[in-house]
């Protein structure tokens, strides 16, 4: 592991310190129990091969992956004491009255398995169970009444009549201590006395016993101190000075190194003691812990330091390259400027300057000694500059020169930000120093400065200066922009103001440092620098290769040419010892620096010391770029939604001490109705949680690996049906990368997507196939009906037309025959009046007969009788007339008087000529006319031929003569028979 190096470099070089702390401490993680959210008292720790830290909490077992908290309560909610995790990778767990261990379950959830139940029923009383020891094969519970063994489901129980103490494992040795016999060792089934000679009072109550050599174990007692075992021998463990352990009570101790070892104390933190009896260093509230009662110590397998209090957890960062320097530990003031001056380390915060002495170590870090107040600095101390082999003071009460720890007044006048030599050659004559008020000449003669003038005209609060050359001075103002200042004439300087009219992106927060022997201009887009061709300010064209347009704050050259800067609140170096430049982050830092009065000191590569919001931090450069960690990321817990959340996956494929990896049978299918799955993902790297970024996978569904970044949870929603696997990895700002952890798991379709659904639907297909079809068929059978019918029924309106045709044809032909009738009754009529213009005629013919006969005279007689011969010739005309009548009529009436003729042919022409009058429709008077007779005579002709034609009288003449008509139609000749009825 490239990481260890470090802590052995640290414990190591702390050996010779002596009783005082060093003056950097390992940074110190506070974990209360609002950030757990369980039990106060922790007194047991331990680790798995996944690096998951384990506690025996009071409300539960509780474990830390680095990002996330879990605890599991007991069923009966016991109180947890003790703790261990055998070969089995089962987590073993003693408690009041109660031991048995935890397991996962099937969805990978640890669940609690009580091994108590398998005592005999008149053994079965167990009092608190205060250690746990995971020997071999074999898992020993030790309560004060019995030790029980476990071994294969099988329970062996070792009760003692005085009482058990304490039980532990040492170089392969199980050690117990029994109240009357002492300590034993378990062989071959049996607790035996080991110790040849020893030293330990017979009160005494061990809490500690572990390796501390090849063949020695140191052990602590509670409170009656410590001693050696070694060849069987126990001999006390003598202090090298005062014993601060003598009025502390001993709970746990641990080794650190073969050479170091840690004890902790209910009263005052954890001491870290070597080898020879020599108090290295010691813990406690003033060193940052949340309380000095320490319940048990546990060194990871990063070796860091994991501390269970008595009301809460923390973590010491051992194996850390960054340590943190208080210079006043109870009252932490911002960390402002620092200095190494003639063997010393100067601090300035915000409650003054402090010093400590240096040895010559080569990591200032691990120097022992206290920080001391410099008398008369109370205040901020803003810069402390080396000027001509002199240190100077710039603080918010005026300027100081530094000797001796002792400070002398240079000017009291104003606040001074810092000073700067005017001339590379030294000593310098001149030195320039920033005010809050300007600039401030100094002389330097016969080791003094003396202040000559201020620079006038110019009266700007000048924090960030710098000297271009000898003639050229820059300023940089926070709100004003950048100022240069020709002094070439220091009694009339020329001064210009640069803004954001001057090239620059604004004339707000630009900050100004000499890099590269180069002046520059840190905005919040990127690097600037001042173009003498153009007098104007352009982006610098060699940090824009490395910086590009970010926010750098910050900059500050080191002595092997690295840039380190601080970028928004993140610190930085940009290393330029290999080919090609390497950017590097701190993390561990991020958001402590002190806005707008950030500050680093690189004094090499082995000191970085940087400004913090408490006191300061001091980076071993040269070891944090081996601090390679061995990474590994764990996927915690997988959740599943949908009303409702639901825990998928607990974090455990197999036993809980095993290295977490999916079996290959081993795939989790998720039911559709669960549209949301989230992962939640850690790399156990404590200490150094914000170096670590993550990318994700889900071969399945994305397309590429996702952005570094630092989320540790990633949600996928409404996933299609399919298998997939989560990939997830880890990287920290070193470019350390962890292999890839993956989680398989199916998403089966919903129910409509399965194969019985397919097969329904197939089914369903076929019967809606079926029922379309005999549907259709029906639809064909019902319209082929009604196409029938539709075309019966179009024959039959075809028919009704036809008929209807056929109608008007006749109703045509009868309107033709009726004007045709009509036409021949003209013609009948015409004939009539013939007739009776020749009925008229026999009139006259008679009168003048009768005139004639009443003597007329001869002339006249003559003439009247050729008067009456051309009536008489007429009368012959009216004879022609009456047959052309005949004709007509029976042409008109269908041969009405010869069908009558068939039938009465007895019938004369005058009853002839009567019926044809009568089917005429004629009146009687019409017929006197006609006939020249008297109405009587008309109605005597017509008695005449109904007794003739024997006609009943209730008939109707003209009745009969139609009916007469008619049937003379059908007994007309038509082979030259004639048909009598």
């Amino acid at each position: 592991m490239k990481a260890l190096p470090i802590l052995f470099f640290f414990l190591g070089a702390i050996l010779v310190c002596g009783a005082q702390n060093t003056i950097g401490l390992p940074d110190i993680i506070n974990y209360p129990k609002d950030v757990y959210n369980a039990g106060t008292q922790n007194r047991d720790i331990v680790q798995d091969k996944n690096g998951i830290v384990y506690f025996a909490n009071y409300e539960g077992l509780l474990s830390f992956d680095g990002s996330y908290w879990k605890n599991y309560q007991l069923p009966n909610h016991n109180v947890i004491i003790s703790l261990a995790i055998g070969n089995d990778d089962k987590i073993y767990v003693g408690c009041l009255d109660e031991f048995g261990f935890f397991s996962p379950d099937k969805n990978g959830r640890l669940t609690y398995t009580s091994l108590k139940n398998q005592l005999p029923e008149n053994n079965n009383t167990f009092s608190a169970c205060w250690n746990i020891v995971a020997h071999g094969s074999d898992i020993f519970f030790c309560a004060r009444e019995k030790i029980v063994r476990y071994n294969n489901n099988l329970l062996s129980v070792y009760p003692s009549d005085a009482g058990w103490l304490y039980l532990v494992e040492s170089n392969n040795r199980l050690i117990s201590q029994d109240i009357k016999e002492g300590l034993l060792e378990f062989r071959n089934g049996l607790w035996v006395p080991f110790a040849t000679k020893n030293a330990m009072p017979a009160k005494a109550i061990v809490s500690s016993i572990f390796p501390f050599g090849e063949d020695s174990s140191f052990i602590a007692t509670i409170n009656t101190g410590f001693f050696i075992l070694h060849n069987n021998v126990i001999s006390p463990f003598i202090f090298k000075g005062r014993n601060p352990f003598s009025r502390e009570r001993v709970l746990t101790a641990i080794a650190l190194t073969k050479d170091l070892m840690a004890i902790a104390t209910n009263m005052n933190g954890v001491y870290i003691v070597n080898k020879a009896g020599e108090i290295i260093q010691n813990l406690s509230r003033r060193e940052g812990l949340q309380n000095n009662n320490i319940l048990k110590l546990y060194l990871d397998n990063h070796k860091n330091l994991w501390l269970g209090l008595d009301n809460g957890i923390d973590f010491a960062a051992l194996n850390n390259a960054i340590k943190h320097i208080y210079p006043e530990k109870l009252n932490e003031g911002l960390g402002y400027v620092s200095i190494i001056f003639n063997n010393k380390l100067y601090v300035g915060t915000s409650n003054g300057l402090y010093v400590a002495g240096l040895t010559g170590k080569p990591d200032i870090s691990l120097e022992s000694g206290e920080f001391k107040a410099v008398p008369n600095t109370k205040g901020s101390t803003w810069g402390l500059s080396e000027v001509n082999g002199k240190l100077l003071m710039s603080h918010h009460d005026g300027a100081f020169m530094i000797n001796n720890d002792q400070i002398t007044p240079i000017d009291n006048k104003t606040t001074y930000w810092q000073f700067l030599p005017y001339y590379e050659i030294q000593p310098s004559a001149v030195v320039l120093a920033g005010t809050a008020q300007g600039i401030n000449i100094f002389g330097y003669k016969n080791n003094r400065f003396v202040k000559k003038n201020s620079l006038p005209g110019f009266t700007t609060s000048s924090q960030f200066i710098a000297v271009e050359s000898a003639g050229m001075v820059w300023v940089a103002h926070p709100y004003y922009g950048v100022y240069k200042i020709d002094v070439t004439n220091m009694a009339a300087p020329g001064i210009k103001l640069y803004t954001d009219k001057n090239g620059l992106p604004s004339k707000l927060k630009n900050h100004l440092y000499k890099i590269k022997n180069h002046v520059v201009i840190t905005t919040e887009k990127g690097i600037y620098e001042y173009s003498y061709k153009t007098d104007r300010f352009e982006p610098s064209a060699y940090f824009k290769t490395i910086f590009d347009d970010r926010n750098i704050r910050y900059l500050n050259e080191d002595p092997s040419g690295n840039i380190w800067f601080i970028e928004d609140k993140n610190l930085g170096v940009v290393d330029l010892q290999g080919q090609a430049p390497k950017t590097i982050y701190f993390p561990e830092l991020n958001g402590r620096m002190v806005t707008d009065y950030e500050f680093i000191y690189p004094f090499n590569n082995s000191n970085v010391l940087v400004g913090s919001e408490k006191g300061f931090y001091h980076i071993n450069y040269e070891e944090y770029k081996k601090s390679l960690y061995p990474l590994r990321v764990i996927v915690g817990q997988v959740y599943v939604s949908g009303r409702y959340d639901s825990l998928l996956f607990g974090g455990y494929f197999g036993e809980a001490g095993s290295l977490q990896k999916q079996p290959a049978n081993d795939f989790y299918e998720i039911s559709s109705k669960w549209n949301s799955i989230r992962f939640e993902y850690s790399s156990p790297l404590y200490g150094a949680q914000n170096s670590l970024k993550y990318s994700y996978f889900l071969k399945g569904f994305n397309k590429d690996w996702s952005v570094w970044n630092t989320k540790t949870e990633k949600e996928y929603t409404n996933l299609p049906a399919g298998d997939y696997e989560f990939q997830v990895r880890s990287k920290s700002n070193l470019g350390n990368e962890s292999g890839i952890t993956s989680y398989f798991f199916k998403v089966l379709p919903p129910w409509y997507q399965t194969g019985w659904a397919y097969l329904l639907y197939t089914l369903l297909a076929c019967g809606l196939i079926c029922a379309a079809y005999f549907w259709q068929r029906k639809i064909f059978v019902d319209q082929q009906k009604k196409h029938e019918e539709e075309q019966k029924r179009q024959q039959y309106l075809l028919l009704l037309e036809l008929d209807k045709s056929e109608k008007e044809i006749v109703k045509l032909k009868n309107e033709k025959l009726e004007v045709e009738i009509e036409h021949k009754n003209t013609e009948l009529a015409s004939t009539a009046m013939h007739l009776l213009q020749k009925a008229e005629l026999l009139g006259k013919i008679r009168e003048e007969f009768v005139r004639i006969k009443n003597g007329v005279t001869k002339n006249g007689s003559e003439q009247e009788m050729k008067k009456i011969l051309r009536i008489l010739g007429r009368e012959t005309q009216m004879d022609k007339e009456w047959e052309q009548f005949a004709v007509y009529f029976d042409n008109v009436h269908s041969d009405f008087l010869q069908n009558i003729k068939i039938i009465y042919p007895a019938l004369t022409a005058h009853e002839l000529k009567l019926c044809a009058y009568l089917r005429m429709n004629l009146s009687c008077k019409e017929i006197a006319q006609l006939e020249n007779i008297s109405v009587r005579g008309v109605e005597l002709s017509r008695y005449r031929l109904r007794k003739k034609l024997k006609i009943p009288t209730e008939t109707n003449l003209f009745d009969f003569l139609m009916n007469v008509h008619l049937l003379g139609q059908e007994l007309r000749p038509t082979n030259g028979t004639v048909h009598r009825v």
